[in-house]
This record gives C-alpha cells, structure tokens and sequence, in this order.
C-alpha cells in the first residue's frame, strides 16, 4: 500500500487508500463511446481496466513529499468512519495511519498538508473523530487549501447541499482549530511546490509542480480520474463543476507534461499510481511509472 519515487533530491511515497474495479465508464464519463474507447483500447495497462465487468480500476491515494525539514501530505483521502454518499467510501475503517508511519510519517511531524481540491475525497484525513469531535489529524501543520474552492463549497455547505458532509467533518474544523491557510495567487508553497491553476473539475483546483536537480514531478489532482482520459482528453468526469473549462485545462496539461517528460502523480490511478505523458501521433499515450 506504500510506493516511494524520487525526483532529484526529494522523495515522494503514495499511500494507497483503496483501489480496485470500481467504476463503469459510461457512467463516470458523460460523454464515453464505446467505439471510440474500442480503437485505443488495448493501449491501457493491464489490470488498468475489466471488459468482463465493465469497470475501470481506480483507486484513492494520499501523496507525501520529504523536502528537506518539511513533511508535506498532499491530499488526504476519504478517511475513516466518515459519512458519504457513495458505498465504496462509505464510513471507512483502513489502517492509513499505520501505513503513514510505515512511511516515515508521524502525524506531529508533518508541516504542510496541501490540498489541491476540496472534493471529499482528497480531505478526509485533514481530520480524526477524537473526544467527540472532528480533531486535525496533523496537529502541527498547517492546512493549504485553494480558497475559490473553499468559497465554493461553504456555499454550498451553507445551503444545505445534499452531496456529502466532508466540508463539516474535513474542512471547516480545520478552519476552528487555526490551521487553514488560503491559496489566493501564491506562486509557491512549502518552499518547494509551485502553483499553477488547474480550474474545471472545481472552480479552484490547483496542481503542485515539484523539480529537483532536473528532474520534475507534478501533483496533478483530478485532471484525470483514469489513463482512458489521457488517450481522450475530451471526456470529462461526471464530477467537473466546469465542464469547458476542464476540457482546456487538460489539454493543455498532456501539453506540457509531454514536452519535458514530469512524472504525473494523480489521485486516482491504479497500480503503479503514476506514471509519464508521451506523444502519440496527433494524441497522447500513458506510460506507468517504473
């Protein structure tokens, strides 16, 4: 459940939360075609997609960066014993917290948790249910969050939206408890993540650029929930608040990525959770991570 990567200087683990063969694509791309899918197919990676069940693999992961004195979590998850909507995250019970400290993480160690969105399921862990109450899991770091996504999602969590309560039990008592810092411009966090603007799957996603000793890494979000979008970068996911402005995004993503070779570090991919953007003809193709 742990994988270690370095760029340069810096080493990066994954601790994989859950994953598996989760989700039919018509339903998770709106605008899937099965005969489109068909032509390119066969260029996924194997256990990367089920014909038999018609289900992609896709996973949960949590990213950890060592950067000198910083421990810095990026996106944390669904965490345990929440309430959400969907099943398969539903009131969680896995050992994350042993397998962060099989990583090297004590909680009180970290210094930065950074969250590239606020969907519910890259802030779980921000909090723990103790005495009662929704405690920061990471008492001594502070809590980097996009502030248009937090804007957004106060909003909604304000007016009684019924999507999930991961804005109450993940995100607001963050805020209470002083931790939160907000994202509004800032080119760089951390001293070592640069910021860019990844709008379009939420009004306010961010992606973190990492680079050491000429080698770069990106946290890339929810650009891509599975390699079937790098192979067809028009589909959106069912979950992109701004559907056009997520297509653009993305292009211009596979774009970048691919003309200086950055290990792509999402959220959602199965095994080996990573990997490199090559060009493709006139398209792109996924190459995992070795």
């Amino acid at each position: 459940m742990i994988g270690r990567w370095r760029i340069g200087d810096i080493e990066v683990a994954n601790i994989v939360e859950y994953y598996g063969p989760t989700h039919q694509p018509e339903i998770v791309f709106p605008e899937f075609d099965r005969a489109v899918f068909a032509q390119r197919e066969n260029e996924l990676p194997p256990q990367h997609w089920y014909p038999g069940m018609n289900r992609l693999v896709i996973g949960i992961q949590l990213w950890v960066v060592f950067a000198g004195p910083n421990v810095i979590v990026v996106d944390t998850g669904v965490g345990n014993h929440k309430p959400r909507p969907a099943a398969r995250m539903n009131h969680l019970n896995t050992l994350v917290p042993l397998w962060l400290e099989a990583a090297g993480v004590k909680p009180e160690k970290v210094t930065h948790v950074v969250m590239t969105h606020l969907h519910g399921d890259h802030v779980g862990w921000n909090t723990v249910f103790q005495d009662g109450r929704w405690a920061p899991t990471f008492p001594n770091a502070r809590y980097v969050m996009p502030k248009r996504d937090f804007d957004y999602f106060k909003e909604l969590s304000e007016s009684g939206w019924a999507g999930d309560s991961s804005f109450a039990d993940s995100v607001f008592p963050i805020v209470q408890a002083g931790l939160a810092d907000f994202i509004d411009g800032q080119a760089e966090v951390a001293d070592c993540l640069r910021v860019a603007d990844a709008v379009g799957h939420t009004p306010g996603q961010l992606n973190f650029w990492l680079r050491s000793r000429g080698e770069t890494g990106v946290f890339s979000a929810d650009i891509f929930h599975h390699p079937a979008q790098i192979l067809n970068p028009a589909w959106n996911t069912a979950f992109c608040v701004l559907p056009d402005e997520a297509k653009s995004t993305r292009l211009r993503f596979l774009d970048e990525v691919s003309s200086i070779g950055a290990l792509v570090m999402p959220c959602h991919f199965p095994p080996p959770h990573c990997g490199f953007i090559r060009r493709h003809g006139d398209g792109f193709a996924y190459e995992p991570a070795t």
